[in-house]
């Protein structure tokens, strides 16, 4: 379920067409991230292997190229396993839904301080990507499992 149309100006849809040219992997989305130096492309179902390249290939020309990090993430029509897409390499035990907030249960402390980020931050971030596709009120994390 797709919230609202998303509008992209003309220094995106340069990055979209680098992005496409240098990994001939099909886009969704793209979002930067100024506070992270962070640019997240979203690639459609089964585009991951083809977007990251051999040994990550794709992802070190891209950083080069752009001068910011990289992050791909294979977006998945099923909420939980985009969550889990998203965070990747994080690991996530569970997501819980309540009325709308969903709740990722990290596997140890560790992960849990990072998908919080300081501040909130990376939490927030991964709240705004998720918004962008799917109705969701907030996005918590609990607590580990053990």
């Amino acid at each position: 379920m797709i919230m609202s149309k998303i509008v992209y100006d003309a220094k995106c849809m340069k990055l979209m067409s680098s992005f496409e040219f240098i990994t001939r992997a099909k886009i969704k989305d793209i979002i930067e991230n100024n506070e992270q130096n962070l640019i997240l492309f979203v690639v459609n179902p089964g585009e991951i292997i083809k977007a990251v390249g051999p040994k990550g290939a794709n992802v070190k020309r891209l950083e080069q190229k752009f001068r910011k990090k990289i992050k791909i993430v294979e977006f998945s029509p099923e909420l939980a396993n985009f969550i889990k897409n998203l965070v990747y390499p994080l690991k996530v035990a569970d997501i819980i839904s309540d009325n709308g907030v969903y709740t990722m249960t990290p596997v140890d402390s560790k992960t849990r301080s990072i998908l919080i980020g300081k501040n909130a931050c990376n939490l927030r971030f991964y709240e705004s990507v998720i918004k962008r596709y799917f109705k969701i009120e907030e996005l918590r994390v609990g607590k580990q499992n053990g």
